[in-house]
């Protein structure tokens, strides 16, 4: 199971935001790539990145401080907010980003979806942001009527690479996975499943491990609970090998 360490941008800065709002912002970095390094620097495998202008926007906005970031980095970069086109894409992964998180335009614009798939085999991730069990979409402030099994199936057929659910209510608040919900999509899915969203300290970790080895789920992104230390990294990172060990040995 990996953890993906979160790095959020607005305004330059590295923040967290509580349920996705734009007004229940925290900061704690004002150089994202310090916090990067950081993460980097105590084991992680992979960083999780949201370009948070970019998602509000509906465009790109921090390229060059994305591409700073990324050259700055040994482990891979996945990478979300305000791509909605093939070129906006491809610009993102010249700057040096690993795979690409689509939320907006893989639910509204199907078919432009599936070209960014065709056209990047293998980097094109969706996020699937629900309020209950309703999709949201542009920044989590608006509704697509939809809910995560109207889009499933056309999803795998899509040639999608991975999933992130993120449970909105608890994007930020540190209140617990929603196990029951992301114990259903990871045993149904036929694409990774990535969770995100109420991730508050390693016992959250302990009690998603056993689904990690009986279904489709890849990993868990935590962002609030590192910074203010309700989680820490490197015993987390260290716990999961203990549990890749035991089993080697069973």
């Amino acid at each position: 199971m990996i953890i993906f360490p979160a790095v959020d941008i607005k305004g330059g800065r590295c923040v967290r935001l509580k349920k996705g709002r734009s007004d229940q912002e925290t900061v704690f970095a004002d150089d994202p790539v310090e916090a990067a390094l950081h993460w980097q620097c105590l084991g992680a495998q992979w960083l999780h990145l949201v370009d948070l202008d970019g998602a509000f926007a509906g465009e790109p906005v921090n390229l060059p401080l994305i591409a700073r970031l990324c050259a700055s980095l040994s482990i891979p970069v996945q990478m979300g907010g305000g791509i909605r086109s093939l070129e906006c894409a491809e610009a993102y992964c010249r700057a040096g980003v690993t795979r690409l998180i689509i939320g907006t335009l893989a639910l509204e614009h199907p078919e432009d979806y599936a070209r960014m798939c065709a056209a990047l085999p293998g980097k094109i991730g969706v996020s699937l942001d629900t309020e209950g069990n309703r999709l949201k979409t542009k920044g989590w402030v608006a509704d697509s009527g939809l809910c995560i099994d109207d889009v499933l199936p056309r999803l795998h057929e899509q040639g999608t690479a991975f999933i992130i659910h993120t449970d909105i209510e608890r994007d930020g608040m540190q209140s617990g996975v929603n196990l029951q919900t992301l114990t259903d999509l990871a045993k149904k899915s036929p694409i990774p499943v990535i969770a995100a969203g109420g991730v508050a300290n390693l016992a959250d970790l302990q009690k998603l491990y056993p689904l990690s080895l009986e279904s489709n789920l890849q990993g868990a992104i935590t962002g609030r609970a590192l910074y203010e230390g309700s989680l820490d990294l490197k015993e987390a990172l260290d716990w999961l090998r203990v549990q890749g060990s035991n089993s080697l040995t069973d």
